[in-house]
């Protein structure tokens, strides 16, 4: 039987991907086989499992941790936000449905049983299976058919170790508050907890920890510090994009958009770790940059609505000024949808019916189609002649004269579209920018001769990093229950 823990947080944003992810690499450098597991997850940041499915880019990055092959049923139930109401669910690395929030309450008691069957799937040979929660427990409004937290542990028996965040301050009240409201059932599951994000002196605070133990009697596994190689790591949620950008004297300049839908931004990572690059966020109510050289338009979960949004902050028209300027522009899936001339939903995959004019920088047209692509390739630069690696996750089939151009060949098959000066690009690849090869040549297109040499060896860096300051500081007590 494995040994089972899962780490719930106080709320969102605690670094509980990290931990996991930490916690799993420590494990394999202990020779242990560890799994990760997230039954129910949020996010558009969305990748290609070895097993050909969808999962949270966070499982797949716990999966790396493990060092084995990503799988389905390690996030089997996946919402992937299209409006402030609504969701593609994804079951099992498949698309089950659409629904709104209401509607997805009534919906969690019937997933469960998938959520369940994967834990088993997961669990099957492992020696340790390491649970990640979402969002908090303590939102005991959805307690009633919960398969995120709570409701997964009783059902599944897996004792819970909370995390609270006290960079963002109140955690005491957090960690106490959550006591308070939790039923008793599910108070018992409840082992310790970890201080996470914790900056200075942890000595100061000793009578915090004193207070958190006198209103709840759990004990503390840990104070965890600010983990610098956490930053080296691929981040999921969108939240920390808010704090992505670093201004860098002298650093060739690439500007990413951030629509309302972002997807799979994680794709810029790879630029971002480049020390020669300032790879700059710009958020609503903020004009593109007047001196970015690279404009990169991101994947989307909602092509027209998050189109709708560029031309409502008048990016549009930022756009047009940066290409009158000598710029040159990149378009990542739904981001290349956009720069062709129409986008059409006939079926209403994204929402109402229609059309819309599209930036017109392409000339292709793209249609939504029912059918959705998801898939690992084997990808062709044809502008740089190297060879890549990367995912697709679409909706639609784009089509037109520009695409006589393409920019890649995927396992064989033209991908992408490029104008007749060669200064604007789309393809369906995600994953681009991770290439070694293909970052490298782009860069010096730009001028730019100090690359880094080996993203993904950095990233696997940065976990071992991360596992042995965890190991550092966490309490005897809390590595006896992970590894006996």
């Amino acid at each position: 039987m494995a040994r089972k823990v899962m780490l719930q947080g106080t709320g969102s944003d605690v670094g509980k991907t990290v931990l996991v992810a930490g916690l799993c690499r420590l494990a394999r450098l202990k020779g242990l086989s560890v799994r990760p597991f997230k039954p129910q997850n949020m996010s558009n940041n969305a990748a290609v499992t070895d097993d050909g499915g969808e999962i949270g880019r966070a499982q797949w990055l716990q999966a790396l941790a493990c060092q084995v092959p990503s799988s389905v049923h390690m996030n089997p139930v996946l919402l992937k936000p299209q409006t402030e109401t609504g969701s593609q669910i994804v079951v099992q690395g498949r698309v089950f449905g659409q629904a709104a929030g209401r509607d997805y309450q009534r919906l969690k008691p019937q997933l469960l049983a998938s959520v369940l069957e994967s834990f088993e799937e997961v669990s099957r040979g492992a020696d340790l299976v390491i649970v990640e929660g979402a969002g908090s427990p303590a939102e005991i409004n959805l307690r009633a058919g919960d398969i995120a937290n709570m409701g997964f542990a009783t059902r599944a028996d897996v004792p819970v170790v909370l995390v609270g965040d006290i960079d963002r301050g109140g955690v005491i009240a957090s960690l106490v508050g959550t006591h308070k409201v939790l039923p008793e059932e599910d108070r018992r599951m409840v082992q310790g907890y970890l201080i996470n994000k914790f900056r200075g002196d942890q000595s100061l605070f000793a009578d915090g920890i004193t207070a958190i133990e006198a209103h709840t009697d759990w004990p503390c596994f840990g104070i965890v510090p600010w983990l610098k190689a956490a930053a080296r790591l691929p981040s999921e949620d969108s939240v920390a994009l808010e704090r992505l950008t670093r201004q860098r004297e002298g650093a060739l300049k690439i500007a990413v958009p951030v629509l309302s839908r972002i997807a799979n931004f994680d794709d810029f990572d790879p630029l971002a770790a480049e020390p020669a690059v300032e790879l700059h966020y710009v958020r609503p109510g903020e004009r593109l940059p007047s001196d970015a050289a690279l404009v990169i338009l991101p994947g989307s979960k909602s092509t027209i609505g998050d189109l709708e949004d560029l031309r409502a902050q008048g990016w549009d028209q930022d756009l047009a000024l940066h290409l009158r300027r000598g710029g040159r522009i990149i378009g990542i899936c739904g981001g290349y949808q956009m720069l062709g001339r129409t986008v059409a939903d006939p079926l209403g995959l994204e929402g109402a019916p229609r059309m819309v004019a599209g930036l017109g920088l392409l000339d292709v047209e793209t249609e939504m189609a029912p059918e959705k692509t998801v898939r690992n390739s084997q990808a062709h630069s044809l502008e740089f002649d190297v060879d890549l690696t990367g995912y697709e996750i679409h909706l639609g089939l784009t089509t037109g004269p520009d695409c006589d151009r393409p920019a890649l060949a995927i396992e064989g098959r033209a991908d992408g579209a490029c104008s007749a000066d060669g200064r604007i690009m789309g393809t369906y690849l995600h994953g681009l920018f991770a290439n070694d090869a293909y970052r490298t040549a782009l860069l010096r297109s730009f001028g730019v001769s100090d690359t880094t040499e080996n993203y993904r060896a950095g990233v696997e860096a940065a976990l071992d990093d991360v596992a042995r300051e965890l190991e550092s500081v966490l309490s005897p007590r809390f590595l006896e229950m992970l590894f006996g």
